[in-house]
């Protein structure tokens, strides 16, 4: 299937005079309070870019979509309760939330449905079910984590993990990477870990000094990252930083200016970094993607990402299918879908079930360059 650009995503306009039918609505599971607040604001920008876009283009051939946001306190406990409802509703499709650990916790209940877009790279969706994350997994972080630190040379870094279960799971991904015989250049040479409720990490911060390594990296987010950074500017440990993209967003780049590293990386996606992509059809996408924002005053973030694409293959799919699809359908659509392009890469759920893309196709290292107040490419797509 020839890749599907945004351009092509979306339709024609809807004939005027005629009565606009009830919207389409999509329930939406996002932390809007709670220590990742800051995540479900960015995917709940992007939702409102998304809808409008859409509308403006016919909606679901000509009926308009709407998202409906519930908070869950960034608690799965509450994610469990606000599930169950959208259960109840005999909902075909929702989105969310954004924390491995809320989407680990409503997995079980989708075993019959709806198809859920989770939009962390924590969880990993079993084969043929109702759950996907269409963006690349902890484990392509990983795996592009190590063929970053190869490119640059690294011989012996160190890496300190959050002990919740987005830390734990990135734990394993790294020793996982980190074993391949390709990786076997680069030594882990120091590990540590912390609780992200903890005030200081100054004690982990002097090992990782004496252990005298080339980088480091900080497996954790939010207020969590922001800790282990200050405290490494304290110790005066000058070296590479290096941190994931659910850390890239404007608001904490702001924060992190009194102790930001000289040099800050983030595996991250494609839209991070525009001016690394080579011409075709990501490059497009990625560029109808930033008008589309800007047409609405707003600098994208790389949080809103994994929502547009989400988002948008809920509505390809709609497209196809109807606005009568039962959760089932959308699934086996999905499960089939290949060569739809979107802005994390070009598609292929046969390839790379339940994800779509992998760290070859869409992770790309970036910088954050505040001299241009913005996220620059520190490396090639896939490298």
């Amino acid at each position: 299937m020839v890749g599907i650009a945004l351009a092509a995503l979306l339709g024609g306009l809807p004939c005027s005079g005629v009565a606009a039918p009830d919207p389409y609505t999509i329930d939406v599971i996002l932390p809007q309070t709670g220590v990742a607040a800051f995540l479900g604001r960015s995917i709940g920008t992007s939702l409102a870019v998304v809808e409008d876009t859409v509308n403006k283009s016919g909606g679901i051939n000509g009926r308009p979509i709407k998202f409906a946001l519930a908070d869950d306190q960034s608690n799965p406990q509450v994610a469990v309760q606000l599930v169950n409802g959208i259960i109840a509703k005999k909902a075909a499709v929702m989105l969310g939330s954004s924390l491995s650990a809320t989407c680990g916790a409503v997995a079980p209940l989708l075993k019959d449905g709806p198809v859920d877009f989770c939009m962390s790279p924590g969880i990993h969706p079993a084969e043929g079910s109702y759950v996907f994350s269409p963006a690349p997994s902890t484990v392509d972080l990983a795996q592009g984590t190590a063929h970053y630190m190869r490119f640059r040379g690294w011989k012996r870094v160190a890496f300190i993990f959050s002990t919740d279960s987005s830390g734990q799971d990135g734990e394993r991904t790294i020793d996982q990477a980190f074993g391949l015989p390709e990786n076997k250049d680069v030594s882990i040479v120091d590990v540590e870990h912390f609780a992200v409720t903890d005030l200081s990490v100054a004690a982990q911060v002097a090992h990782i000094k004496a252990a005298d390594v080339q980088a480091l990296y900080v497996w954790s987010s939010g207020t969590a990252s922001a800790t282990v950074l200050r405290n490494v500017a304290d110790a005066g440990l000058e070296l590479p930083i290096m941190t994931s993209y659910s850390n890239a967003t404007y608001g904490q780049m702001r924060a992190y200016k009194p102790f930001m590293p000289k040099e800050l990386i983030f595996t991250g996606l494609p839209t991070m970094a525009p001016d690394q992509l080579p011409k075709g059809p990501l490059h497009d996408a990625v560029a109808a993607y930033v008008r589309a924002f800007q047409a609405a005053g707003i600098r994208p973030e790389v949080g809103q990402q994994t929502a547009w694409d989400a988002a948008m293959l809920t509505v390809s799919a709609l497209r196809k299918l109807g606005t009568d699809a039962t959760a089932a359908q959308i699934r086996d659509y999905l499960v089939a879908l290949r060569g739809w392009t979107g802005v994390t890469g070009t598609f292929d759920f046969r390839a790379f079930p339940q994800r779509g893309v992998n760290w070859k196709s869409s992770v790309i290292d970036t910088r954050w360059d505040p001299a241009k107040d913005t996220w620059v490419g520190a490396g090639p797509l896939g490298l």
